[in-house]
């Protein structure tokens, strides 16, 4: 049999006399590797083309293990060693497609002292990821444990958006299900353009409909709740609000909150003109507003009136 041809399965070990030791020595002679159970046929030449651990073993520095039939023993997963005597003859290989068989085969160049596999796997790894990885990740809370965890663990500001329809015991508005739509989309749409500098996340569990929440540097900053309930004729109904402006101007109100801070002067100016437009009494208490949770509920209890604006 040839090269790197694998010769059988993994072998259950046997009772017998204990592996002897030698100091092996060749040419182009054909050895025969048992490598964690696999079998391999290859030559000394190939072993000891490059500067490795294998050199080392069958140039003479190092003793190597046979069994009673002959066959070295190395001690390791002889999975990805047809892959190694690959390189080892040709200075490249084709490597494997799953990032996890590419990790494995690194771990074993690594033994080998192998650095030029190591790098191919190093650099492939990293393809992948660059490929693969998710630019914007939104984890979703299971439980208020996690979430308080989440936000203490944050060293970003933080938006939650609460959504969970199943909650309400009335009836909705017809333009209801279309505002909480709305809402989940610029929830989308805020966490592609802040993801690098605002952690998103979402609730599906909790007793508000749609509900936003606002915190930095672990506190809560503001919330808006975005339903209200509006009286139909003899029967309640749950109004789901779009307040995108109110939304938008919280969402640029955390990014104060960044650590370290990042200078950006439109975002001064937007929160500037905000502050201006303020009432002389939070104007008197200056500082102390950081303290308080912004609760801004939306046309809550309001007489029930589904017609557009300016009608």
């Amino acid at each position: 049999m040839s090269g790197d041809t694998c010769l059988g399965t993994p072998l259950c070990p046997t009772a017998g006399p204990k592996p002897k030791s030698c100091s092996f020595r060749g040419g182009n002679k054909y050895v025969r590797l048992n490598v964690g159970g696999s079998l391999y046929y290859t030559t000394v030449q190939v072993l000891t083309r490059h500067d490795t651990m294998l050199k080392a073993m069958f140039s003479g520095r190092m003793e190597v293990l046979t069994d009673k039939e002959g066959w070295i023993l190395i001690d390791r997963c002889g999975k990805h060693f047809g892959t190694i005597l690959n390189y080892l003859r040709d200075d490249t290989i084709a490597l494997p497609k799953h990032r996890q068989e590419i990790k494995e085969l690194m771990a074993e160049a690594k033994y080998y002292l192998i650095q030029g596999l190591v790098d191919m796997c190093q650099a492939a790894l990293q393809d992948k990821k660059d490929l693969y990885e998710p630019v914007c990740s939104i984890p979703i809370i299971t439980s208020p444990k996690e979430e308080e965890r989440l936000i203490e663990s944050s060293m970003k500001p933080v938006v939650k958006l609460l959504y969970n329809r199943s909650n309400n015991k009335y009836s909705y508005t017809s333009t209801s299900d279309d505002n909480l739509l709305k809402n989940i989309e610029l929830f989308d749409k805020l966490s592609l353009r802040f993801n690098g500098r605002v952690l998103f996340i979402k609730d599906v569990i909790g007793d508000e409909i749609c509900c936003w929440s606002f915190y930095g540097q672990g506190r809560k900053l503001a919330e808006v709740c975005c339903t209200s309930i509006v009286y139909a004729t003899e029967k309640k109904q749950t109004k789901v609000e779009f307040p995108e402006a109110r939304i938008y101007e919280e969402t640029l109100n955390v990014l104060l909150y960044e650590t370290p801070r990042v200078p950006d002067n439109s975002l001064l100016e937007a929160t500037s003109r905000s502050r201006s437009q303020a009432s002389h009494s939070e104007d008197d208490e200056g500082f102390e507003l950081r303290d308080r949770v912004r609760r801004i509920h939306v046309k809550r209890y309001s007489t029930y009136d589904d017609r557009q604006l300016g009608h």
